[in-house]
Parts: structure tokens; sequence; C-alpha cells
């Protein structure tokens, strides 16, 4: 404890000890406000990450709400055309129906009955009677 006393007191009368001492106390100083700015970054960079998770969380929100709605639609319009080409199936049936009536009554009757033709599009709706025209895209075909 002497030993103690005797450096505690001979380095405060020591000008180099006092240099020392004074260094040490600059850099612990520097240390912790160097420690304290490394903190407030990464709080500054936790936060600004959560703000961005909350962002892209809204909007894949938002896209699986639109791809929701776009499924939904697309049922619906898969439906409507099911529909559709059942009746065109219906439809050509009840044509051929008729045309075979034609038939009888000119080969019965004896009467020169004009015929009409059955178009290749009721017989073969997947072959298109006419050149596909391009769909023109625009920016709001989505919006709905």
């Amino acid at each position: 404890m002497a030993s103690a006393q005797r450096r505690a007191s001979s380095s405060d009368s020591d000008p180099r000890y006092a240099n020392i001492d004074e260094r040490k106390r600059k850099r612990m100083l520097l240390n912790r406000e160097s420690a304290r700015r490394s903190r407030m970054r990464k709080q500054k960079q936790l936060g600004d990450l959560a703000e961005e998770v909350s962002a892209l969380q809204k909007e894949i929100s938002q896209v699986s709400e639109r791809i929701s709605v776009t499924t939904q639609r697309y049922t619906e319009m898969q439906s409507a055309n099911n529909v559709l080409r059942a009746q065109a199936m219906e439809l050509t049936e009840r044509l051929r129906s008729l045309n075979s009536v034609l038939h009888i009554v000119e080969e019965v009757g004896g009467y020169d009955v004009v015929i009409p033709e059955i178009p290749d599009s009721l017989l073969e709706p997947w072959q298109f009677p006419c050149q596909i025209q391009p769909i023109m895209a625009s920016v709001d075909i989505l919006d709905y």
C-alpha cells in the first residue's frame, strides 16, 4: 500500500507520468465517444432495416391481393369460356341436325334446297377463321 501511495505521489509530481495519464484519459474519452457513435449508427441501421421490412411486407400483401383478384378473374373467365364452348358445340350439333333435315327434304320432296355450310370455326373451334391480330397492351390493363 505504501508503494501505491508512493507511485501515486510520484506520478502526480513527475510531469512524464502526468502527461501519460492525460493521454490515457483523452484516449478513453475518445474511445467512449467512438463506441457511442457506433451504437447510434447500428441503432439507425436497425431502424432503417425495420422500416424496409415493413414496406416490403406491405408490398408483398398488395401483390398477394392482386394475384388473388387476378386468379379469381381468370377462373371466372375460364368458366365463362367453358360455357361458351359448350353452347357453340350444342349450336353446331343443332345446325348439323337441321342440315340433315334439309338433306332429307331435298331428297324426299325433290326440292332444290340451299343447305348452308357449317363453318370450320364451329367444327374446329381451336382453328382461328381469321388472322390473329396482336393485342396491344397498355399500362392500365391490370387496373381493376
